[in-house]
């Protein structure tokens, strides 16, 4: 063999090497890349404090996850947030910067339908699953996409107005219903659900109301539920325009049951509503108070243990944003780990992978299929209302 080939062999030898390297090293690169959570939800304004506790609840079981050795080979969790401000226009916006440029694995959608289901045709587009913690309108998971990405860990409205009708009837004896709803597609997904409700049982409602979400003085639509002799009020708005409604009914001097979907939780409730706002029964998906479970007894205790101002479960409010959230990350770390990757399509298939396990609000098996992608059904729901600026099942006083 000559010099020169001798040198040519050597070099290519190299190059070789160098190329193996290259490629052993962008490996243990990618392996250490942490897969990243997407979290867009009101961050700021009368719902923050919801959106503070679906970051909680994210947080503790991103940090259980991650103590536990990761997923996917070793590849630890990171949990990215933007602030939607209750805006559709502002939460596409920040859902297009976390899936281009943050790729995130999940999405996950925060408080607002209007919000999410705003966010779902881009998910859906560019097939990143969305997991939804809070917002209830039915569209969002029934959303008519093949494949559907979206899923979600939380109530939904055509099931929660069956709920609200029924409990109406069992504790007020009601008949009359009226309803007083947010302008919004929100609103839209609740008329539609309780008007199906009523018609399930041969009845109508007596009038149905609308209001926008900065109205102020509801007395006018309110005065005309009252003239069609509602003995009921089904409400549906978040915080601050349920807390209008119910000083309406206060300079109105009308008292009347208030039976709502669970947007009074979401925030400063009981301050802007006054002490009327106790009268407001609500629908809730879980409650830290009274005998919790073995996952329920672990997650306060991570709460306490990574948020000073947790003492018990007082300071866990509102309870539906911290639980729904632990359990969709659970959920979704299941699907990751079920998919072996982060690709946006088998994580999706991974969700209908998922069996059995033991959440916070329930245990759960084989909670999503193709035709299902909804895991809390009505027989997950429990009632509460504001008893001292505490949210507390209905009955249970302390």
């Amino acid at each position: 063999m000559t010099s020169l080939s001798r040198l040519s062999t050597r070099r290519r030898f190299m190059l070789a090497a160098t190329a193996a390297a290259s490629l052993a090293a962008s490996g243990v690169a990618f392996a250490n890349e942490p897969i990243k959570i997407g979290l867009v939800t009101a961050l700021s304004g009368q719902s923050a404090l919801a959106g503070e506790a679906i970051t909680r609840g994210l947080t503790v079981a991103i940090d259980e996850i991650n103590a536990k050795g990761g997923l996917l080979g070793g590849r630890k969790l990171e949990l990215v947030r933007r602030d939607d401000e209750a805006n559709p226009a502002k939460g596409v916006v920040a859902a297009r910067e976390l899936i281009f440029r943050e790729k995130v694995a999940v999405l996950f959608g925060g408080l607002d339908t209007p919000v999410s289901m705003a966010i779902v045709p881009v998910i859906n587009q560019e097939k990143v699953p969305f997991m939804g913690p809070w917002a209830a309108g039915t569209p969002i998971t029934k959303n008519g996409a093949n494949p559907n990405y979206a899923f979600r860990v939380s109530a939904v409205d055509e099931i929660v107005n069956v709920g609200m009708l029924d409990y109406a009837q069992k504790n007020f004896k009601s008949s009359k219903f009226g309803m007083i709803l947010v302008n919004n597609p929100w609103g839209e997904s609740n008329e539609k659900g309780l008007h199906a409700a009523l018609a399930a049982k041969g009845m109508k409602a007596v009038g149905v109301e609308k209001f926008e979400a900065n109205d102020v003085d509801i007395v006018p639509q309110l005065t005309r539920l009252k003239a069609a002799g509602a003995d009921t009020l089904f409400m549906v708005g978040n915080v601050g325009p349920s807390a209008q409604v119910v000083k309406s009914l206060d300079r109105m001097g009308w008292q009347v049951p208030i039976v709502s979907h669970w947007g009074p939780a979401g925030g400063r409730f009981t301050e802007l509503a006054g002490p009327n706002g106790k009268n407001v029964h609500f629908v809730q998906t879980y409650s830290f108070f009274g005998k919790q479970g073995p996952v329920g007894e672990k997650v306060i205790a991570a709460l306490k243990a990574k948020y000073p101002n947790v003492k018990g479960p007082d300071d866990i409010t509102p309870a539906v944003g911290v639980a729904n959230a632990y359990d969709g990350m659970m959920l979704a770390a299941m699907a990751i780990t079920a998919a072996g990757s982060t690709d946006g399509d088998a994580v999706r298939q991974g969700f209908y992978k998922i069996g059995r396990y033991e959440g916070l609000i329930k245990t759960y098996d084989k909670p999503f299929t193709p035709a299902v992608h909804d895991a809390v059904s009505s027989s997950d729901y429990v009632w509460a209302q504001f008893i001292d600026n505490r949210i507390l099942p209905v009955g249970m006083v302390k």
